[in-house]
């Protein structure tokens, strides 16, 4: 572990107080060093981005917003959600931000909580197509609190389904509709979502939580434009830490901003608030510009050298991080596909594609993504390299390939670390 700063994080105290969670965290380094990480939905953050959420601000409770506390001594942290705040509206060119949310299901919760009350009609993606728990699904406070009711992707194209989207708003008038997901590989046309919300007099949410970091890069289009409010988290693409964020409408922001406190959570996180300040900071720089748009060349590559290996890229390939891909061809679950590539120490999540016939703990697909291998300096060459790993592994039925598989991912990270050793 590097050495810090006395006002950061201090392994070495750490390790004289509890060596145990010491051994923990150097375990979970080295698994970072000596495996591919392909979940999608992570990344590797900057040591400055740890600085700042191992600090001092931790001790500090600050209910209320900046100038507008329920506790002295604030005019510190003040400063620095001010300046996140400015970053964010700067970034991705918004009216109204607001860094408080916990998680991307906190600014979720927060968005029902200012523009819907209990059995109110929201329109959004379907989960097993890939949409989030949080749109809707029965499972969760979405589905119980709401009445949800679920477009999806067409059989045909595998992508949106635009023509079912504005038929079910019409049906339905619902109060809310989404856009967004966890597993939507292709872009979103939210000019498209923007005209059926008017059409109905709905409010439009944007669910960026998987692409804004490629939106901040200047790789994707913005939803900014054009809905009334966009959620997201800050750890995936964006390569934040762990935590949620939402920027909106100047109309909205009294709403929202009272939605998440008092409403839906007390005291911010104030270290994570600043270390979200710096993450934004981090991603207005040309090199992030560069780094978003190889992400999507990585995630292009890799969609491509998995075709080469006989799984299919659900929609036929990707326009951003992620790609889904159907394993039937090569007659793998999703589930087996996850614990032999564990084993071979490259890690993806199994997944549920379109109209799957497998439940989803078994899923016939697997979700690979871009954003960890990219900040590790990886590029397409690696990617086709990483394809035929991946290949080896969903087949090695009885192991036999897996010593060799781990040997060459060895090799790959060895070159590319994720946090070098001092």
């Amino acid at each position: 572990m590097t050495s810090v700063p006395s006002w950061g994080p201090d392994f070495a105290a750490l390790e004289a107080v509890d060596p145990d969670i010491a051994r923990i965290l150097l375990e979970e380094r080295d698994r970072l060093n000596n495996g591919l990480q392909l979940i999608a939905s992570e990344n590797f953050t900057s040591p400055a981005v740890l600085a700042a959420l191992g600090s001092t601000l931790s001790n500090k409770y600050a209910e209320g917003y900046p100038g507008r506390r329920y506790y002295g001594g604030c005019e510190v942290v003040d400063e620095a959600e001010n300046l996140g705040i400015e970053r964010a509206k700067a970034l991705f060119g918004a009216d109204h931000a607001n860094l408080q949310p916990h998680s991307g299901a906190s600014a979720n919760i927060a968005v029902y909580g200012a523009f819907m009350k209990p059995g109110e009609t929201v329109l959004a993606m379907s989960l097993p197509h890939g949409g989030h728990l949080t749109h809707g699904t029965k499972v969760s406070f979405s589905g119980k609190w709401f009445n949800a009711v679920h477009y999806g992707v067409s059989p045909k194209t595998e992508d949106i389904d635009y023509d079912q989207m504005r038929d079910l708003a019409h049906e339905h008038r619902p109060k809310m509709i989404i856009c967004g997901g966890s597993a939507i590989p292709r872009l979103i046309d939210f000019a498209a979502f923007r005209a059926v919300a008017d059409e109905v007099g709905a409010i439009l949410m944007v669910d960026a939580a998987h692409f804004i970091g490629l939106v901040a890069g200047r790789a994707i289009p913005s939803p900014v434009p054009y809905a009334d409010v966009v959620t997201f988290t800050t750890h995936k693409v964006l390569r934040g830490p762990r935590g949620g964020m939402l920027v909106c409408k100047a109309e909205h922001a009294a709403a929202l901003d009272k939605a998440v406190f008092p409403m839906m959570q007390g005291g911010p996180l104030m270290h994570a608030v600043a270390a979200k300040a710096v993450a934004l900071k981090e991603a207005a720089t040309p090199a992030y510009q560069t780094y978003a748009r190889q992400v999507v060349l990585n995630a292009q590559a890799l969609a491509e050298g998995l075709a080469a290996e006989g799984m299919r890229p659900v929609s036929g390939g990707t326009d951003t991080h992620l790609a889904l891909i159907d394993l039937q061809g090569v007659g793998v679950t999703g589930a087996d596909a996850e614990a032999r590539c564990d084993v071979a120490r490259i890690t993806l999540n199994k997944n549920s594609i379109p109209f799957d016939p497998q439940p989803p703990s078994v899923g016939s697909g697997i979700r690979v993504g871009t954003p960890a291998v990219t900040t590790q300096g990886m590029t397409e060459p690696d990617m086709k390299e990483i394809a035929g790993l991946i290949g080896r592994a969903v087949r090695d039925a009885d192991g036999s390939a897996a010593a060799d598989v781990r040997a060459a991912v060895g090799v790959m990270v060895g070159a590319h670390p994720a946090y070098p050793r001092p």
